[in-house]
Protein backbone atom coordinates (compact mmCIF):
# COMPACT_ATOMS: atom_id res chain seq x y z
CA UNK A 1 0.00 0.00 0.00
CA UNK A 2 0.90 3.48 -0.66
CA UNK A 3 3.53 1.99 -3.42
CA UNK A 4 3.25 4.02 -6.81
CA UNK A 5 3.33 3.29 -10.58
CA UNK A 6 3.36 5.85 -12.52
CA UNK A 7 -0.05 8.05 -11.76
CA UNK A 8 -1.35 5.09 -9.77
CA UNK A 9 -0.89 4.68 -5.91
CA UNK A 10 -2.03 1.32 -4.52
CA UNK A 11 -4.26 0.56 -2.59
CA UNK A 12 -4.25 -3.01 -1.63
CA UNK A 13 -3.45 -6.23 -2.94
CA UNK A 14 -6.25 -8.07 -4.62
CA UNK A 15 -4.65 -11.50 -5.94
CA UNK A 16 -2.26 -13.10 -7.78
CA UNK A 17 -2.24 -15.64 -10.68
CA UNK A 18 -0.58 -17.23 -13.95
CA UNK A 19 -1.41 -14.15 -15.09
CA UNK A 20 0.06 -11.53 -13.10
CA UNK A 21 -0.64 -9.89 -9.71
CA UNK A 22 -3.50 -7.46 -9.11
CA UNK A 23 -3.67 -4.85 -6.66
CA UNK A 24 -6.22 -2.35 -6.05
CA UNK A 25 -5.42 1.16 -6.76
CA UNK A 26 -6.28 4.97 -7.40
CA UNK A 27 -5.90 6.95 -10.51
CA UNK A 28 -4.61 10.18 -9.39
CA UNK A 29 -5.17 12.07 -12.50
CA UNK A 30 -9.12 10.74 -12.89
CA UNK A 31 -9.62 10.21 -9.06
CA UNK A 32 -11.48 7.04 -9.65
CA UNK A 33 -10.11 3.43 -8.24
CA UNK A 34 -8.98 1.10 -10.36
CA UNK A 35 -7.95 -2.52 -10.98
CA UNK A 36 -4.05 -2.53 -11.88
CA UNK A 37 -3.00 -6.57 -13.24
CA UNK A 38 0.97 -6.43 -13.44
CA UNK A 39 1.96 -8.68 -15.80
CA UNK A 40 4.38 -11.55 -16.03
CA UNK A 41 7.92 -10.77 -16.88
CA UNK A 42 8.21 -14.25 -18.62
CA UNK A 43 6.62 -12.17 -22.14
CA UNK A 44 8.81 -9.09 -21.53
CA UNK A 45 11.98 -10.64 -22.87
CA UNK A 46 10.24 -11.60 -26.54
CA UNK A 47 9.40 -8.95 -28.79
CA UNK A 48 7.30 -10.59 -30.93
CA UNK A 49 5.09 -11.43 -27.72
CA UNK A 50 5.25 -7.94 -26.50
CA UNK A 51 4.05 -6.72 -29.82
CA UNK A 52 1.42 -9.74 -29.93
CA UNK A 53 0.19 -8.81 -26.33
CA UNK A 54 -0.30 -5.40 -27.48
CA UNK A 55 -2.39 -5.70 -30.44
CA UNK A 56 -4.05 -8.61 -28.59
CA UNK A 57 -4.56 -5.68 -25.58
CA UNK A 58 -6.27 -3.28 -28.15
CA UNK A 59 -8.67 -5.76 -28.76
CA UNK A 60 -9.51 -6.46 -25.41
CA UNK A 61 -10.11 -2.62 -25.23
CA UNK A 62 -12.62 -2.38 -27.82
CA UNK A 63 -14.64 -4.55 -26.10
CA UNK A 64 -17.74 -3.00 -24.40
CA UNK A 65 -20.35 -4.55 -22.66
CA UNK A 66 -22.14 -3.89 -19.25
CA UNK A 67 -21.39 -6.91 -18.34
CA UNK A 68 -17.73 -7.54 -19.36
CA UNK A 69 -14.89 -5.38 -16.89
CA UNK A 70 -13.58 -2.57 -19.12
CA UNK A 71 -10.10 -2.60 -20.06
CA UNK A 72 -8.62 1.26 -19.87
CA UNK A 73 -4.99 1.19 -20.83
CA UNK A 74 -1.86 -0.74 -20.87
CA UNK A 75 0.33 1.18 -20.09
CA UNK A 76 4.49 0.76 -18.97
CA UNK A 77 4.83 1.24 -14.93
CA UNK A 78 8.56 1.03 -14.09
CA UNK A 79 10.06 -2.47 -15.10
CA UNK A 80 7.09 -3.72 -16.34
CA UNK A 81 3.76 -4.09 -18.58
CA UNK A 82 0.80 -3.38 -16.47
CA UNK A 83 -2.97 -3.56 -17.77
CA UNK A 84 -5.32 -0.96 -15.96
CA UNK A 85 -8.64 -2.47 -15.49
CA UNK A 86 -12.45 -1.10 -14.46
CA UNK A 87 -12.48 -2.15 -10.53
CA UNK A 88 -15.13 -4.27 -9.92
CA UNK A 89 -16.43 -5.15 -6.05
CA UNK A 90 -18.41 -7.50 -4.95
CA UNK A 91 -17.87 -11.34 -4.40
CA UNK A 92 -16.91 -13.72 -7.10
CA UNK A 93 -19.42 -16.72 -8.41
CA UNK A 94 -16.60 -18.92 -6.90
CA UNK A 95 -16.88 -17.27 -3.54
CA UNK A 96 -20.50 -17.17 -3.71
CA UNK A 97 -20.74 -20.77 -4.12
CA UNK A 98 -19.08 -21.37 -1.15
CA UNK A 99 -22.05 -21.26 0.44
CA UNK A 100 -23.79 -23.89 -1.67
CA UNK A 101 -25.86 -24.30 -5.05
CA UNK A 102 -27.68 -20.92 -5.93
CA UNK A 103 -31.48 -20.78 -6.01
CA UNK A 104 -33.08 -21.58 -9.67
CA UNK A 105 -33.52 -18.20 -10.64
CA UNK A 106 -30.69 -16.83 -9.34
CA UNK A 107 -28.82 -19.27 -11.42
CA UNK A 108 -30.44 -18.42 -14.63
CA UNK A 109 -30.46 -15.04 -13.79
CA UNK A 110 -26.42 -15.50 -13.24
CA UNK A 111 -26.15 -17.44 -16.91
CA UNK A 112 -27.85 -15.12 -18.57
CA UNK A 113 -26.10 -12.42 -17.87
CA UNK A 114 -22.69 -14.20 -18.56
CA UNK A 115 -24.13 -15.84 -21.70
CA UNK A 116 -24.54 -11.89 -22.64
CA UNK A 117 -21.21 -11.37 -22.34
CA UNK A 118 -19.33 -13.93 -23.83
CA UNK A 119 -22.22 -13.30 -26.91
CA UNK A 120 -20.70 -9.81 -27.09
CA UNK A 121 -17.10 -11.24 -26.97
CA UNK A 122 -17.56 -14.05 -29.64
CA UNK A 123 -19.23 -11.18 -32.18
CA UNK A 124 -15.75 -9.63 -32.06
CA UNK A 125 -13.85 -12.78 -32.44
CA UNK A 126 -12.65 -13.35 -28.98
CA UNK A 127 -12.88 -15.93 -27.37
CA UNK A 128 -12.50 -16.08 -23.48
CA UNK A 129 -10.63 -18.86 -22.68
CA UNK A 130 -10.44 -19.12 -19.13
CA UNK A 131 -14.13 -18.80 -18.08
CA UNK A 132 -14.29 -20.02 -14.79
CA UNK A 133 -16.16 -18.68 -11.05
CA UNK A 134 -13.35 -16.94 -10.00
CA UNK A 135 -13.24 -14.77 -13.06
CA UNK A 136 -16.75 -13.63 -12.56
CA UNK A 137 -17.61 -11.13 -10.26
CA UNK A 138 -21.10 -10.12 -8.72
CA UNK A 139 -22.00 -6.90 -7.75
CA UNK A 140 -24.20 -5.85 -4.63
CA UNK A 141 -26.65 -5.14 -7.11
CA UNK A 142 -26.53 -8.45 -8.71
CA UNK A 143 -24.71 -7.35 -11.63
CA UNK A 144 -22.71 -9.96 -13.22
CA UNK A 145 -19.19 -8.66 -14.83
CA UNK A 146 -16.55 -11.72 -16.62
CA UNK A 147 -12.95 -10.87 -15.94
CA UNK A 148 -9.77 -11.39 -17.81
CA UNK A 149 -11.11 -11.81 -21.36
CA UNK A 150 -8.88 -12.82 -23.99
CA UNK A 151 -5.50 -12.41 -21.73
CA UNK A 152 -5.03 -16.17 -21.91
CA UNK A 153 -4.16 -15.95 -25.67
CA UNK A 154 -2.51 -12.30 -25.00
CA UNK A 155 -0.46 -13.66 -22.71
CA UNK A 156 0.18 -17.11 -24.05
CA UNK A 157 3.30 -17.89 -26.28
CA UNK A 158 2.76 -17.97 -30.45
CA UNK A 159 1.44 -21.35 -30.90
CA UNK A 160 3.14 -23.69 -32.70
CA UNK A 161 2.23 -27.11 -33.65
CA UNK A 162 -0.33 -28.34 -31.09
CA UNK A 163 1.23 -26.25 -28.29
CA UNK A 164 -0.15 -27.46 -25.34
CA UNK A 165 0.26 -23.54 -23.75
CA UNK A 166 -2.95 -22.66 -24.89
CA UNK A 167 -4.91 -24.26 -22.40
CA UNK A 168 -6.72 -21.62 -20.36
CA UNK A 169 -4.41 -19.99 -17.52
CA UNK A 170 -0.80 -19.64 -18.70
CA UNK A 171 1.79 -19.52 -15.94
CA UNK A 172 5.26 -17.94 -16.47
CA UNK A 173 7.17 -20.80 -17.20
CA UNK A 174 4.63 -22.01 -20.21
CA UNK A 175 6.86 -22.58 -22.72
CA UNK A 176 6.54 -23.15 -26.22
CA UNK A 177 6.60 -26.89 -26.02
CA UNK A 178 3.90 -26.80 -23.48
CA UNK A 179 2.25 -28.45 -20.49
CA UNK A 180 -0.98 -28.42 -19.73
CA UNK A 181 -1.88 -25.68 -16.98
CA UNK A 182 -4.75 -23.97 -16.10
CA UNK A 183 -8.04 -24.49 -14.34
CA UNK A 184 -8.64 -28.48 -14.96
CA UNK A 185 -12.72 -28.54 -14.50
CA UNK A 186 -13.67 -26.07 -16.82
CA UNK A 187 -11.11 -27.04 -19.68
CA UNK A 188 -12.89 -27.83 -22.83
CA UNK A 189 -12.04 -31.98 -24.61
CA UNK A 190 -9.93 -29.78 -27.08
CA UNK A 191 -8.68 -27.59 -24.38
CA UNK A 192 -7.29 -30.55 -22.34
CA UNK A 193 -5.99 -32.74 -25.48
CA UNK A 194 -4.31 -29.16 -26.23
CA UNK A 195 -5.81 -28.69 -29.71
CA UNK A 196 -6.81 -24.60 -31.05
CA UNK A 197 -9.82 -23.84 -29.79
CA UNK A 198 -12.89 -21.25 -30.30
CA UNK A 199 -16.18 -20.02 -28.93
CA UNK A 200 -17.22 -23.32 -28.65
CA UNK A 201 -14.59 -23.95 -25.77
CA UNK A 202 -16.10 -20.91 -24.16
CA UNK A 203 -19.56 -22.74 -24.35
CA UNK A 204 -18.43 -25.70 -22.69
CA UNK A 205 -16.56 -23.94 -19.77
CA UNK A 206 -20.63 -21.87 -19.73
CA UNK A 207 -22.08 -25.61 -19.46
CA UNK A 208 -19.91 -26.61 -16.54
CA UNK A 209 -20.45 -23.12 -14.37
CA UNK A 210 -24.51 -23.45 -15.39
CA UNK A 211 -23.79 -27.15 -13.94
CA UNK A 212 -22.19 -25.88 -10.69
CA UNK A 213 -24.52 -23.06 -9.86
CA UNK A 214 -27.62 -25.44 -10.01
CA UNK A 215 -25.98 -28.14 -7.88
CA UNK A 216 -23.20 -26.75 -5.55
CA UNK A 217 -20.24 -29.42 -6.84
CA UNK A 218 -18.50 -29.01 -10.09
CA UNK A 219 -19.45 -31.16 -13.66
CA UNK A 220 -15.86 -33.12 -13.46
CA UNK A 221 -13.92 -32.66 -10.29
CA UNK A 222 -11.50 -35.36 -8.32
CA UNK A 223 -8.41 -36.11 -6.49
CA UNK A 224 -5.76 -35.00 -9.21
CA UNK A 225 -5.60 -33.01 -12.36
CA UNK A 226 -5.14 -36.20 -14.05
CA UNK A 227 -8.62 -37.59 -12.51
CA UNK A 228 -10.26 -34.50 -13.82
CA UNK A 229 -8.92 -34.43 -17.19
CA UNK A 230 -10.02 -38.22 -17.68
CA UNK A 231 -13.39 -37.23 -16.42
CA UNK A 232 -13.45 -34.37 -19.15
CA UNK A 233 -12.21 -36.39 -21.97
CA UNK A 234 -14.21 -39.98 -20.61
CA UNK A 235 -17.55 -39.53 -18.07
CA UNK A 236 -21.25 -37.48 -18.28
CA UNK A 237 -21.46 -35.38 -15.09
CA UNK A 238 -23.92 -36.58 -12.80
CA UNK A 239 -26.94 -35.55 -14.37
CA UNK A 240 -29.34 -36.63 -11.42
CA UNK A 241 -27.33 -34.00 -8.95
CA UNK A 242 -29.76 -31.38 -10.70
CA UNK A 243 -32.19 -30.38 -8.79
CA UNK A 244 -35.71 -31.47 -9.92
CA UNK A 245 -37.53 -27.72 -10.29
CA UNK A 246 -34.90 -27.42 -13.28
CA UNK A 247 -36.81 -27.33 -16.51
CA UNK A 248 -36.69 -29.66 -18.58
CA UNK A 249 -35.07 -27.13 -21.35
CA UNK A 250 -32.30 -25.97 -18.99
CA UNK A 251 -31.40 -29.65 -18.65
CA UNK A 252 -31.37 -30.29 -22.15
CA UNK A 253 -29.24 -26.69 -22.92
CA UNK A 254 -26.78 -27.98 -20.25
CA UNK A 255 -26.28 -31.59 -22.47
CA UNK A 256 -25.58 -29.52 -25.57
CA UNK A 257 -23.16 -27.25 -24.10
CA UNK A 258 -21.35 -30.43 -22.04
CA UNK A 259 -21.25 -32.96 -25.69
CA UNK A 260 -17.43 -33.51 -25.88
CA UNK A 261 -17.65 -33.40 -29.51
CA UNK A 262 -17.45 -29.76 -30.22
CA UNK A 263 -19.12 -30.45 -33.84
CA UNK A 264 -22.29 -31.70 -32.02
CA UNK A 265 -21.68 -29.01 -29.16
CA UNK A 266 -24.36 -26.18 -28.85
CA UNK A 267 -22.31 -23.18 -31.58
CA UNK A 268 -23.72 -19.90 -31.01
CA UNK A 269 -24.15 -19.26 -27.04
CA UNK A 270 -26.74 -16.40 -28.33
CA UNK A 271 -28.89 -19.91 -28.24
CA UNK A 272 -28.08 -20.63 -24.75
CA UNK A 273 -28.98 -16.73 -23.61
CA UNK A 274 -32.82 -17.58 -25.46
CA UNK A 275 -33.39 -20.54 -24.03
CA UNK A 276 -32.57 -18.75 -20.55
CA UNK A 277 -34.41 -15.97 -20.99
CA UNK A 278 -37.48 -18.31 -21.94
CA UNK A 279 -36.81 -20.32 -19.05
CA UNK A 280 -36.75 -16.68 -16.30
CA UNK A 281 -40.03 -15.85 -18.55
CA UNK A 282 -41.59 -19.42 -17.25
CA UNK A 283 -39.74 -20.25 -14.62
CA UNK A 284 -41.63 -23.64 -13.64
CA UNK A 285 -42.89 -26.47 -15.55
CA UNK A 286 -46.50 -27.55 -15.06
CA UNK A 287 -46.78 -30.78 -13.43
CA UNK A 288 -47.46 -34.03 -15.08
CA UNK A 289 -51.10 -35.04 -14.53
CA UNK A 290 -51.85 -37.75 -11.60
CA UNK A 291 -53.86 -40.11 -12.85
CA UNK A 292 -57.09 -40.86 -10.84
CA UNK A 293 -57.16 -43.31 -8.25
CA UNK A 294 -58.26 -46.94 -8.81
CA UNK A 295 -61.73 -47.82 -7.75
CA UNK A 296 -61.80 -50.40 -4.90
CA UNK A 297 -62.75 -53.27 -7.93
CA UNK A 298 -59.14 -51.97 -9.99
CA UNK A 299 -61.16 -50.49 -12.85
CA UNK A 300 -61.13 -47.32 -13.53
CA UNK A 301 -63.82 -44.66 -12.13
CA UNK A 302 -64.46 -43.31 -15.68
CA UNK A 303 -65.44 -46.97 -16.88
CA UNK A 304 -67.32 -47.74 -13.99
CA UNK A 305 -69.29 -44.55 -14.45
CA UNK A 306 -69.85 -45.08 -18.06
CA UNK A 307 -71.08 -48.95 -16.96
CA UNK A 308 -73.38 -47.13 -14.61
CA UNK A 309 -74.90 -44.65 -17.05
CA UNK A 310 -75.74 -47.49 -19.63
CA UNK A 311 -77.24 -49.50 -17.28
CA UNK A 312 -79.78 -46.72 -16.63
CA UNK A 313 -80.42 -46.44 -20.02
CA UNK A 314 -81.12 -50.16 -20.39
CA UNK A 315 -83.07 -50.40 -17.21
CA UNK A 316 -85.18 -46.72 -18.57
CA UNK A 317 -85.75 -48.85 -22.26
CA UNK A 318 -86.79 -51.98 -20.20
CA UNK A 319 -89.37 -49.78 -18.63
CA UNK A 320 -90.29 -48.07 -21.63
CA UNK A 321 -90.93 -51.29 -23.40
Amino acid sequence: AGTRLGPYEIVAPLGAGGMGEVYRARDTRLGREVAIKVLPDSFLADPERRARFDREAQVLASLSHPNIAAVYGLEELGPSRSLVLELVDGETLAERLVAGPLSLREALSTMRQIAEALEAAHAQGIVHRDLKPANVKITPSEKVKVLDFGLAKALAPEPTGSDLSLSPTVSPDATHQGVILGTAPYMSPEQARGKPVDARSDIWSFGCLFYETLTGRKAFDGETFSDVVAGILEREPDWSALPAAVPTKIRDLLRRCLRKNRERRLHAIADARIEIEEALAEPGEQPAAIPSAPSPTGLPKSLLAGVALASMLLGAAAAWV
